[in-house]
């Protein structure tokens, strides 16, 4: 869970798959503000990559680079509101929200929230580093993390997962410095974007089987709402 919570569940995950290409589409509109060429648009290669990855239909892909680039003649506005609280027993959460409604999306955090505990803007984020967070897993055989790190000005990482994906963790500065720097340690970028991490995690092994069930009940309803861009909780793991 650590950096962004996501849904363990294959099922839950198929579900969601609508919202997941609504949330890029968004960031395919926000990324193509600086161009609708990927060859010339850092930010927008990778976000179309994470789109070709879950299978985002070519219509939909193009559509949001057009209306983002503004070649549909359609004004799109979306603002970024991050909202502080508490999930059920005290897990911290940061819920980064990109909305073209923020009085809906204000309303909307209210209601989610009433099963834990919403916050004021910093009562929360102090537990939190805004780092860099740019998922990679191997180009080459044998290719070693640690080193790519070192050599790529990574400030850490996260061992790869069971897919094989390391996450390394940068200074939000040095983001697209690293992402450019780890092709050549033999490493493919699959993602970069600015996000947090706990600096305190809770261990979920100190929480009963139900009371964690709680926390992932909570968590996946904010990751449902539409204006909800990420998610991240402080859950070790």
């Amino acid at each position: 869970m650590g950096a962004q919570w996501k849904a363990k569940h294959k099922d839950i995950a198929a579900n969601a798959k609508g919202r997941l290409f609504g949330k890029l589409a968004k960031d395919i509109m926000i990324a193509a503000r600086s161009g609708a060429d990927p060859k010339d648009n850092a930010k927008l290669r990778l976000v179309i990559e994470q789109a070709r990855k879950v299978s985002m239909p070519k219509d939909t892909l193009d559509r949001a680079i057009k209306k983002g680039a503004g070649l549909t003649g359609e004004t799109v506005h979306f603002e970024q509101v991050i909202y502080e609280g508490f999930a059920p027993h005290r897990v911290p959460v940061m819920v980064e929200v990109l909305t073209d409604n923020t009085n809906r999306a204000a309303s909307d955090m209210r209601v989610l929230f009433r099963k834990g505990q919403q916050g004021t803007p910093g009562s929360v984020s102090w537990d939190f580093d805004h780092v860099g967070l740019i998922e990679a897993e191997p180009a080459t055989p044998g290719a070693d993390a640690d080193m790519a790190a070192i050599e790529a000005g990574a400030q850490d990482l996260v061992p790869a997962d069971e897919d094989g994906v390391t996450l390394f963790l940068t200074d939000p500065a040095d983001l697209d410095l690293v992402s450019r720097a780890l092709p050549a340690q033999g490493f493919t970028v699959l993602s970069a974007k600015l996000g947090y991490r706990p600096k305190n995690p809770i261990d979920p092994s100190s929480l009963s089987v139900e009371q964690l069930e709680e926390v992932e009940s909570f968590l996946a309803a904010l990751d449902e709402n539409d204006d909800v861009q990420h998610v991240y909780a402080g859950l070790a793991g």
